[in-house]
């Protein structure tokens, strides 16, 4: 497939009710694996990538060292590529849709795209936010590529109270339609974990809406059963993989100072 048509394929794998499973993936060699298990198509979490090259989250892993490890997992597999870009690395507009295009050019067809203000604290106005988001689209729509746009609002990431949640929702879902307006594609609201919730956000998104598994989350069947068109992993393979490296090097290790 060329870039376009693995950008139709990716879109067409999410289904209200019928969720496109995400285990994300931070370099090529985790990408063929995860590709070689049965995955349909491959996303990354900027947590995980920029763990693995040892920096922190928030936009600190070198745009240029982000691009070449894209361009790396496209290189690894066949499959459709979405990039978790945090906040495009830029405020401002035009900006952040020209570093986007350097993801396509790298190959990636999709985006995760959030609505906070990285490294500063709090989320961008939902008008501010619109504008990023439509100069992203109009962007890949002059490159002719049907770009999948998933934005994410870090309004519940930000609120550690789950109880908090639902007071959150009148504007989670206002986000969510005003970003559909602007040209995104899909809605992602990660650390919302009530079902009954993310069912009140899917009834009312013109996006399909994408959920995050975390510890105490809702599983796959009640994900779907909200009406979750997108499951993603975040963090978590990767730390479950680093949590088994380190517990057998210290076997191994604690083993050799017997």
């Amino acid at each position: 497939m060329n870039q376009q048509e693995k950008a139709l394929a990716f879109a067409a794998l999410h289904r209200k009710g019928d969720p496109v499973v995400l285990y994300n993936i931070w370099d090529a060699g985790s990408a063929r694996c995860v590709a070689e298990a049965g995955a349909k198509a491959l996303a990354t979490g900027s947590w995980s990538v920029a763990a693995a090259q040892g920096f922190g989250d928030g936009e600190k892993i070198p745009l240029a060292l982000l691009l070449e490890i894209v361009r790396l997992i496209v290189g690894a597999t066949d499959l459709p590529l979405s990039v978790d870009f945090e906040g495009a690395y830029a405020e401002d507009a035009a900006q952040g849709a020209a570093n986007v295009a350097q993801l396509l050019d790298a190959g990636a067809i999709g985006i995760n795209f959030e609505d906070q203000v990285v490294g500063k604290g709090g989320v961008h106005a939902i008008e501010k936010q619109a504008s990023r988001i439509r100069a992203i689209r109009e962007m890949a729509e002059r490159r002719g590529l049907a770009l999948f746009i998933n934005a994410r609002t870090d309004l519940f990431l930000q609120e550690s109270d789950a109880a908090r949640h639902a007071g959150l929702l009148d504007e989670a879902i206002a986000r969510g339609k005003a970003y559909a307006e602007a040209g995104a594609s899909g809605f992602f609201v990660p650390g919302l974990a009530d079902a009954g919730l993310i069912g009140k956000i899917c009834a009312a998104s013109p996006l399909p809406v994408n959920a995050m598994m975390k510890p105490g989350a809702p599983d796959l069947a009640a994900l779907a059963a909200a009406g979750v068109g997108r499951v993603s992993y975040g963090p978590f393979p990767y730390r479950a993989m680093i949590e088994r490296l380190r517990a057998e090097a210290e076997k191994i290790y604690q083993s050799a100072v017997r």
